[in-house]
């Protein structure tokens, strides 16, 4: 004599909202798992998108973009640059006919050799 692969189940356990819902999933999967899902992960994201632009506002905030001049006056020993004067020095070289020159140091500044 062999038993079938299938558990016995009551009357009394067969009229439960689980076992309802179990036989209904086997019907139509989609419609009581698959849509479910794919409404709670939608509308997480419409509640955590705003969330997540707050944070990303209060980062922008404390990390700011610093201007070109900004850059230049990092350090406490800084020198005066002027970005104009800069580039037309530059732009008015002769790269055929260039003489290396090394940069006077400050008091205590390093060369920039390790």
């Amino acid at each position: 004599m062999s038993f079938g692969s299938k558990k016995f189940r009551g009357s009394a356990e067969s009229n439960t909202f689980g076992a309802r819902y179990r036989a209904m999933m086997a019907k139509r999967p989609f419609l009581l798992f698959g849509l479910p899902f794919l409404t709670v992960i939608i509308g997480g994201s419409f509640v955590l998108t705003p969330a997540t632009a707050i944070r990303y506002e209060r980062h922008d905030r404390k990390v700011r973009t610093m201007t070109r001049d900004e850059e230049l006056g990092i350090g406490q020993q800084r020198r005066k640059v002027d970005m104009k004067e800069e580039y037309y020095r530059l732009a008015a070289k002769d790269l055929d006919d260039w003489e290396q020159k090394r940069v006077k140091r400050f008091k205590g500044e390093s060369d920039g050799i390790l």
